[in-house]
C-alpha cells in the first residue's frame, strides 16, 4: 500500500487501488483497542435514474434505502447482525441522499468481521416474500418519519425549495414508490452500483494495511466489472419555487427550517474549498457568537435549539438555518439584512482568523472520531478530494471570498422558508 504522512495533522494514511477497481485506505492507529470499518457505494436517494450496460433505467423513490435493508438477509436465513455480534462486534448501515454505508466496530476478530462485511454487502438475496415483509416494515418507518416535526419541517422546505432535484423526495421514498420496489429492482441497483469500481473500503485502527488489502482481495476477487453512470436530469436555477410554506403538527412551539439555494459543488479541490468558505459564511452570519443570534436571542425570537451550516448533496447546495421562534418571518428579515450587511463592510480581521483557527481546530478535533474519519474520508474520496489535505484549503480561505459568497447567497429569491405551527385546540380534540 502506498503510504503519506500529513505533516500538519500527524497522521499517516495508506490507501491502494485493487484489480477490482476498489479503493482502500487505512487510518492506523496504533494502540488503540477498538477497530472500524466502512464500506461505501457512491450511491444515494437521489440516484434513481442511471444508464448500465447500455440501457437506461429510472428506479423508484427509496430503493437505495430499501436496498440498505435487504442487504442484511443471506441465504439459508443467515442473521448477520447475530452473527457480528457473536464475534463481538457491533453493525449497521445508513442511507443518505448520495451515499449509502454499511460499517461495523469491534474490539476482536477484526478479521473475520471484515470478512463478514465484505461479504454480505456483495451477496445480493431477494426473494418475493422477504421482499414484501420488508415493505411493511419500511411503511412504518415513513410513518415514523411523517410524525417527527424535525423530519416533516425539513423534507417540506425541499419539497417547496427545488422544482426537479430528486432532494424533494424523501430518502426513504414515499408509500407509493415502495410499492414499486420488486426483487429485480433490487438485483439491478446492486448490479449497477455495488461494483468495487463504485465504493470504498475505509478502516481505521489498530490493524496492519496488507491484511485488509488481502481480505478485500480474497472475498471481492479481482476481476474489474462496470459500474452504472448516473443520470443527472435536474435543472435548477436558483429562485425558489415557493418562498414559504408551512404546516401544523403537535408541537410545543413552532418551528422552523430555513435555506438559500446554492450552486452545484464542483468536483474536487475548488467545490471543496467553496464548501469550507460557506462554512466559515454561516458562522458569520448565524454562528453562537456572531452579531445576529445574540440579537435575536435577546429579542426572544429565537433560542438555544436554533442553528445552521452548509449542506452539499450531489446536484446542489444550500445554507441552512433552524429552530424554534414563534417569528419565523422576523428571523428571516434579520438574516437577510445581516448577510447584506457583512456583503457589504466584511468581517474584521482579527474575527476573520479566529474563525478559520476555531474551524481548522473543530476538524482536527473531529479525526479524534472514528466514525466521521471513516465518513468523510469516504464522502470526499467521491467529490474527488483527499480529506486529509483540509488544513492547506482553510490556509488559503481569505475573508473576500465570504463577503462573495454572502453578496452571491443571501438574496430574497434564492430563500426558502418552512414552517410548523402547533396545532390549534380544536384539531387536537
Amino acid at each position: 500500500m502506498n503510504a503519506r504522512y500529513y505533516e500538519q495533522l500527524d497522521e499517516q494514511v495508506c490507501s491502494q487501488v485493487l484489480d477490482n477497481g476498489l479503493r482502500v485506505t487505512v487510518i492506523p492507529r496504533k494502540g488503540f483497542s477498538r477497530k472500524l470499518a466502512y464500506f461505501v457505494t457512491d450511491f444515494g436517494a437521489i440516484h434513481t435514474d442511471y444508464s448500465f450496460e447500455g440501457r437506461e433505467y429510472h428506479a423508484p423513490a427509496g430503493v437505495a434505502h430499501y436496498l440498505e435493508h435487504k442487504l442484511f438477509d443471506m441465504p439459508g436465513g443467515r442473521d448477520v447482525s447475530g452473527e457480528f455480534a457473536t464475534l463481538g462486534a457491533m453493525t449497521n448501515a445508513f442511507t443518505s441522499y448520495d451515499l449509502t454505508a454499511y460499517y461495523f466496530s469491534c474490539t476482536e476478530n477484526f478479521e473475520s468481521c471484515l470478512r463478514l462485511l465484505l461479504e454480505f454487502v456483495s451477496t445480493p438475496y431477494f426473494t418475493e416474500e422477504s421482499v414484501e415483509k420488508e415493505r411493511g416494515i419500511i411503511d412504518q418507518e415513513i410513518g415514523m418519519n411523517q410524525d417527527a416535526p424535525d423530519s416533516v419541517v425539513f423534507e417540506n422546505l425541499m419539497e417547496a425549495m427545488y422544482a426537479s432535484h430528486p432532494i424533494r423526495v424523501p430518502i426513504l421514498g414515499t408509500g407509493e414508490t415502495i410499492r414499486q420496489i420488486t426483487p429485480q429492482v433490487l438485483q439491478d441497483c446492486h448490479r449497477a452500483f455495488y461494483s468495487p469500481e463504485n465504493m470504498m473500503l475505509c478502516v481505521m485502527g489498530d490493524v496492519e494495511p496488507e491484511s485488509v488489502v488481502r481480505i478485500a482481495r480474497e472475498v471481492l476477487g479481482t476481476e474489474r466489472r462496470a459500474a452504472a453512470v448516473k443520470l443527472r436530469p435536474w435543472k435548477e436555477d436558483m429562485t425558489c419555487p415557493a418562498a414559504q410554506v408551512s404546516g401544523a403538527m403537535e408541537v410545543a412551539m413552532p418551528m422552523f427550517s430555513m435555506a438559500f439555494k446554492c450552486e452545484a459543488p464542483e468536483p474536487g479541490e475548488p467545490g471543496i474549498r467553496r464548501e469550507m468558505v460557506a462554512d466559515l459564511a454561516a458562522e458569520a452570519l448565524f454562528g453562537e457568537s456572531s452579531e445576529l443570534y445574540l440579537r435575536l436571542y435577546e429579542q426572544g425570537l429565537i433560542d438555544s435549539s436554533f442553528g445552521g451550516g452548509f449542506e452539499t448533496i450531489d446536484g446542489c447546495a444550500m445554507l441552512l438555518c433552524s429552530g424554534d421562534s414563534r417569528n419565523a418571518e422576523a428571523v428571516r428579515e434579520a438574516v437577510l439584512l445581516q448577510g447584506e450587511k457583512l456583503a457589504k463592510e466584511g468581517i474584521p480581521q482579527e474575527r476573520f482568523l479566529r474563525m478559520k483557527r476555531s474551524a481548522l481546530g473543530r476538524r482536527i478535533r473531529s479525526l479524534d472520531s472514528f466514525d466521521a474519519t471513516c465518513f468523510r474520508t469516504c464522502a470526499y474520496h467521491f467529490t474527488d478530494f483527499d480529506y486529509f489535505r483540509f488544513p492547506e484549503v482553510y490556509h488559503r480561505i481569505q475573508e473576500r471570498e465570504i463577503r462573495e459568497f454572502l453578496n452571491r447567497v443571501v438574496r430574497p429569491e434564492r430563500c426558502c422558508l418552512s414552517m410548523i405551527q402547533p396545532l390549534k385546540k380544536e384539531e387536537t380534540a
